[in-house]
C-alpha cells in the first residue's frame, strides 16, 4: 500500500493531479483544497490512500496526514462513498467543527450528495470522532468560528450559480469579518471564486 508520495505535482482538471515520482506519474484524486495549494512544477509531498475494489484501485492524496485520516473515515461510514468523502473533505474543519457543536445538519447537506438522514447520521459519527481524535479537526489550531462563515442563503445562490460547495464553504470561512450581510458575503466570494 502507497501511504505517501514525494515528487514533481502536474495539475491537470479540478481534484486530479499526476505526481511524477523518478519519471513514474501516479494519477490521484485530490479535494480541491489541496488542488488549490499544490504548484505545477513544484516538488510535493502528498499523504495517500489507496483505495482498492475488484473493479478499480485509485490513489487519493491529501496535504498531511489528519485529513487523510479524516477521508478514511469518511468512506468507513455507511452511505459515503469515495467521491462524496473527497466533497466533505473541502468543507473547512472550523465548519464541520461548527456543524457538530450545533448538531445542526444543514451544512452537510450542502454538500452534493449529502441528503437530510446521512448528514444527521454523519453528525453522530463526526461527533464520536471529535471526542476521540479532535487533533484531525485541528483543535490545537484554537482559530473561533466566525458566524458568517456559515451562511446558508449565500451557499444555496452561489451552488444556483453553479460554484461547487467545497470552494464556496473555503471562500465564506476567510472572508473579511466586517462583510455583515448575505448580498455582501456573495459579491465579495464571487470575485474570489
Amino acid at each position: 500500500m502507497i501511504s505517501h508520495l514525494r515528487g514533481i505535482i502536474h495539475r491537470q482538471n479540478p481534484e486530479k493531479v499526476t505526481i511524477d515520482v523518478n519519471g513514474v506519474g501516479y494519477g490521484v484524486s485530490v479535494p480541491i483544497s489541496v488542488w488549490d495549494e499544490l504548484t505545477e512544477g513544484e516538488e510535493a509531498t502528498l499523504y495517500i490512500l489507496t483505495y482498492v475494489r475488484e473493479d478499480r484501485l485509485d490513489l487519493f492524496g491529501f496535504a498531511d496526514a489528519t485529513g487523510r485520516t479524516l477521508f478514511e473515515r469518511f468512506i468507513g461510514m455507511t452511505g459515503i462513498g469515495p467521491k462524496t468523502a473527497l466533497e466533505l473533505c473541502t468543507v473547512p474543519k472550523s465548519l464541520l467543527m461548527q456543524a457538530i457543536g450545533s448538531q445542526d445538519p444543514k451544512l452537510l447537506t450542502s454538500v452534493k450528495g449529502i441528503g437530510k438522514k446521512t448528514a444527521e447520521k454523519l453528525l453522530l459519527d463526526l461527533k464520536s470522532l471529535a471526542e476521540k481524535q479532535p487533533e484531525i479537526f485541528g483543535a490545537d489550531q484554537g482559530s473561533a468560528i466566525t458566524n458568517h462563515a456559515f451562511d446558508q442563503d449565500a451557499i444555496d445562490t452561489l451552488k444556483n450559480l453553479g460554484y461547487d460547495t467545497g470552494n464556496i464553504m473555503q471562500v465564506l470561512a476567510n472572508l473579511p469579518e466586517d462583510i455583515t450581510s448575505t448580498e455582501q458575503r456573495v459579491a465579495a466570494a464571487i470575485r474570489s471564486l
